[in-house]
């Protein structure tokens, strides 16, 4: 196994193209697509974890937080980061960021966070909009099936639970081609009608170039008539954060209690307290203000993140409450869902979580 298919497993699993334009995911120090002798999870790159993959022969390591986030203008050794990447091109170890990609899928970061808490009946808090689009496409009849199975497989036609997805319907063509055309059906400057299916698709946009690929090579004809259609549909199963419900509702006070000890907090910082009872929770692992808004109109009761500012705290405005339990602790399960993810692959591969990984953020 080469670096290049551990990449490529992380990437069927959270797509590069889901991260933030800040972000700066996916392999950022590439060790000649060497073959990889082991893997190490953790959720930021320091110099102990490089020492450590180093005790561990592992020459990948998968990471949530990049090592690098911007320009690197000079390597002399002075910043951690410099010393890392030092440590990482002399001894031939790639390292690789799935930071909000992962955050963007359903089973990512606020995924896991969802059923470490036993939430029930989960969905993405925020859908990403403007990210799909609509294939329509015209083919004889008896290849039509053909042609469907092929788009299938490359990632058309999927809607939320449901795959092979497709909408199909029947008229006539026609054409004619020059002195210059070789018909599939048909002859050369002759006017033909043919019988055909109309085949409409649905598409995450990032899959176009791969699915016109796939298309133009499957279709019978010469000259293929199709049209990609932006949609404005939100997509059900990408997007930032997740809202659930437990079983049976709980009080604040227990809530507090049992996200303290799910995510080992040495602290939980919240809202005024509403005495209410906490059903529907909304999550978003790491920096989640932003979603607060969101929580509120999802009629969640309590929406559970990290990061939030003294005036974030306003926003909850008795609606629901607003719970802050730390960056680390919130985004700190994403190594479970590389490890599953790399090990279903990959069942005899050697991998390894951390031990030398520890929260940069104390508490006294």
């Amino acid at each position: 196994m080469r670096t290049k298919d551990i990449c490529n497993t992380i990437e069927e699993f959270a797509p590069l193209c889901l991260q933030e334009d800040w972000d700066n995911a996916g392999l950022l120090i590439d060790n000649g697509n060497a073959e990889v002798t082991g893997v190490l999870f953790c959720l930021d790159v320091t110099e102990e974890i490089m020492k450590e993959a180093l005790t561990k022969k592992c020459n990948f390591i998968l990471s949530h937080h990049p090592l690098i986030f911007s320009g690197v203008k000079k390597i002399t050794g002075s910043t951690y980061i410099e010393r890392c990447v030092m440590s990482a091109i002399k001894n031939n170890i790639a390292i690789y960021a799935a930071h909000t990609n992962a955050d963007s899928v359903k089973n990512g970061v606020s995924g896991v966070m969802c059923n470490k808490l036993g939430l029930e009946n989960c969905t993405i808090l925020s859908p990403q909009e403007n990210s799909l689009l609509k294939l329509v496409t015209f083919v004889p009849k008896q290849q039509a099936g053909d042609l469907r199975g092929a788009l299938f497989e490359v990632g058309a036609g999927h809607i939320g639970n449901y795959d092979d997805c497709s909408f199909n319907s029947f008229g006539e063509g026609t054409f004619r081609g020059n002195e210059e055309s070789k018909p599939f059906v048909g002859k050369a400057n002759i006017f033909h009608t043919e019988s055909e299916v109309r085949i409409e698709m649905i598409l995450p946009t990032y899959l176009k170039a791969k699915i016109e690929s796939k298309l133009l090579q499957s279709h019978p004809y010469e000259e293929p008539a199709y049209d990609f259609i932006p949609l404005q549909n939100a997509r059900k199963d990408v997007g930032l954060g997740m809202i659930g419900t437990f079983e049976t509702e709980i009080s604040e006070e227990d809530f507090i209690q049992k996200v303290k000890y799910t995510f080992g907090a040495e602290c939980v910082r919240t809202s005024p307290l509403q005495h209410k009872k906490i059903r529907k929770v909304a999550v978003c692992g790491g920096s989640g203000s932003f979603l607060i808004e969101t929580a509120k109109i999802r009629k969640a009761d309590a929406f559970l993140t990290a990061d939030l500012k003294y005036h974030d705290f306003f926003k909850a405005e008795n609606q629901l409450l607003l719970t802050d339990i730390g960056h680390f602790e919130s985004e700190q399960f994403i190594k479970e869902v590389f490890f599953d993810l790399i090990s279903k692959k990959m069942p005899t591969f050697a991998l390894y979580f951390s031990e030398k990984e520890v929260n940069c953020v104390h508490y006294f």
